[in-house]
């Protein structure tokens, strides 16, 4: 049944959802079927200016590749594949109904005000579940770590939940996603250390307001376009094929943000109808929307910083001490890596592009390490790019919540034991200082 629900893929299910959200709280009938559908066809715009940006950016980053003279061997299979892999697993085969449970369990209980309905991402749950339950051997102890994963994306979100509202401009959402809420910890750290570097205190420079102090320098067309000259002259293209990656990189940057208004569109109504039902039933309690971390896609710093990132990659890969992945697959999507950067600093460039360098040696160094574990999974599942005996990887599995996990439950009983309560006591904290704010 979970498979067949998988299978409709995000644009059907997140609009199925929706619109069964809506009319649980009451809102009328033809109005949750449009806001879902809307929300449909914002993720379905989405989707196909992220095919446009992956068939448009391989290519160079493939020919970045060879002039760069890249030889790793783990290869970067992407965050598709990886879902797949995730969700052939025997611990990604019971990951929905228990992570649905727990989210649930914590709601009644209140220990977090997010309902997350972006059921397709706990596949980055069972990644960690399922490398623990191969260095361990004990699918016990790799449902625990699924279920800590689970549990910190929770509270990641809630805590940044009025920050990705002031960024979408939508109230009642929060990011729960595997990925992206393992990152908020490391960005709240290092935007606490930016407030004592000079250069760096009490700065908040987006495009928004480059373009305010320089005009059309920070609009989202001439940065484009800078972005995709600075592509053409890496990758040694001609001046058809640079123009072309100006052009297509042009578009990204100013068609994701409109996608992305669209799903803002269709959430409207169903962000307004749960605020009504629950200061109705609820007697006004907060609850928030969980959903993926696409909806933060549209800030041109996000954009604009992600896609500069994929050169900067490649030249980190290829120097970064203890690195074996090949960054590929994952790499015209850099921008999902560093958008909650772009919430926690604010929109600033600098500081997101300096905190998207660093996170992304981390992404690395976690994907190499984890490359032997996904490897058997995927082989274990069948899956054909895993039986040439080359080993594999994906940006998105490198993941600081997943790795810290891992490292505890390899301890054994004890391990298992300190991941669990450390988890638990973070969750108290963060709902006691909820209630003391």
């Amino acid at each position: 049944m979970f498979d067949y629900i998988l299978s409709l893929g995000g644009t059907v299910f997140v609009p199925m959802v929706m619109i069964l959200i809506g009319l649980i709280f009451r809102i009328p009938v033809l109005q949750a079927v449009k806001a879902g559908v809307t929300v449909g066809i914002g993720f379905v715009g989405m989707g196909l200016v992220i095919v446009m940006a992956i068939d448009s950016l391989s290519p160079p980053i493939k020919i970045m590749i060879e002039r760069f003279g890249l030889s790793l061997h783990i290869l970067d299979v992407g965050a598709g594949p990886a879902s797949g892999v995730g969700y052939a697993t025997a611990i990604g085969a019971i990951i929905i109904p228990v992570i649905f449970l727990l989210n649930i369990g914590m709601l009644v209980t209140r220990l977090t005000k997010t309902m997350n309905v972006d059921i397709y991402n706990y596949w980055h749950y069972a990644i960690t579940g399922s490398v623990v339950q191969l260095m361990t051997g004990n699918m016990i102890y790799g449902v625990l770590a699924a279920i800590c994963h689970a549990a910190l994306s929770l509270k990641m979100a809630d805590l940044t939940a009025k920050r990705v509202q002031n960024i979408v401009g939508l109230e009642g959402i929060s990011i729960p996603q595997g990925y992206g809420s393992s990152s908020v910890p490391l960005f709240i750290l290092l935007d606490k250390l930016y407030s004592y570097i000079p250069f760096l205190k009490g700065r908040n420079i987006d495009a928004t307001e480059i373009q305010k102090r320089f005009g059309m320098v920070g609009d989202p067309v001439i940065i484009g376009v800078v972005l995709g000259l600075i592509f053409g002259l890496s990758a040694g293209e001609n001046f058809k094929g640079t123009m072309t990656l100006m052009i297509t990189v042009a578009a990204i940057m100013v068609l994701f943000p409109r996608m992305i208004r669209l799903i803002v569109e269709g959430l409207m109504p169903i962000s307004d109808g749960a605020r009504k039902f629950f200061q109705k039933y609820l007697h006004g309690r907060e609850v928030y929307i969980g959903l993926d971390t696409a909806v933060t896609l549209g800030h041109p710093t996000t954009i604009a910083v992600g896609l500069l990132l994929i050169p900067i990659m490649l030249l980190i890969a290829s120097v970064l001490p203890g690195n074996q992945v090949l960054p590929l697959a994952d790499l015209p999507v850099a921008p999902f890596f560093i958008c909650m950067a772009t919430v926690i600093h604010r929109g600033d460039l600098i500081r997101t592009l300096i905190s998207g360098v660093i996170v992304m040696i981390t992404v690395l160094l976690i994907a190499t390490q984890f490359a032997p574990y996904f490897t058997e999974m995927a082989r274990n599942g069948g899956f054909s790019f895993a039986a040439d005996g080359a080993q594999i990887s994906a940006l998105s599995v490198g993941n600081m919540f997943g790795w810290s996990i891992v490292e505890l439950m390899a301890m054994g009983i004890i391990g298992a034991v300190i991941a669990v309560g450390a988890v638990c006591a973070i969750v108290l904290w963060l709902r006691t200082k909820e209630l003391s704010a």
